[in-house]
């Protein structure tokens, strides 16, 4: 059994420590991609997608302030996010790496304002930036939703450094919640 990890009020943060505890909250595998300013294609993987708004309809991300491609997605106007099927891990690696064209040999189709969408996501959100904030390390693109697809599809999910998949529990299903959480919304 794993002994829990903590620090105390007196600690200072360890980055690789927040990084380590924030591993253990379970995401999905994004590819946000853009068309910059010169035309330029740009890609990488991503969790920090979320929900903000649905209506207006808002989504975010957040890039490193130490990313090549930093300046074309603040300069684009415009980002998509293609939410990844749990086969398209390599998809997923390849965008996390840092190479010179990472659409060679990848199929996409072209959305809104050039903005690159991938072949085969489980869903996708073509957006306008809305506004981008300053996140300490981190620049927040906040996106306004212009056009969404989505299909049936196993997500590609990331938890505690590892790709994995969703498995639904027997007990305690969220149908109601859910149900309840959209009739109080209209």
């Amino acid at each position: 059994m794993n002994a829990d990890r903590h620090t105390t009020e007196e600690d200072p943060i360890d980055p690789r420590q927040l990084r380590n505890a924030l591993g253990r909250f379970a995401t999905g595998v994004t590819i946000v991609t853009t068309r910059g300013p010169d035309g330029r294609l740009e890609g990488l993987t991503a969790n920090s997608f979320s929900a903000v708004s649905l209506d207006p309809p808002l989504v975010l991300w957040s890039l490193n302030r130490s990313s090549p491609s930093l300046a074309s997605f603040r300069k684009s106007g415009c980002f998509a996010v293609n939410i990844l099927a749990a086969s398209q891990t390599g998809l997923s690696h390849r965008f996390a790496t840092r190479r010179n064209n990472k659409y060679e040999d990848v199929e996409f189709t072209v959305g809104l304002d050039g903005c690159p969408l991938l072949k085969d996501p489980v869903a996708t959100f073509e957006c306008a930036t809305e506004m981008m904030v300053d996140g300490g390390d981190h620049v927040i693109f906040v996106g306004r939703v212009r056009r969404i697809m989505w299909r049936d599809g196993e997500p590609l999910i990331f938890s505690a450094g590892q790709y994995c998949t969703a498995l639904p529990l027997r007990e305690g299903r969220a149908d109601s919640d859910l149900e309840e959480i959209w009739h109080g919304l209209g």
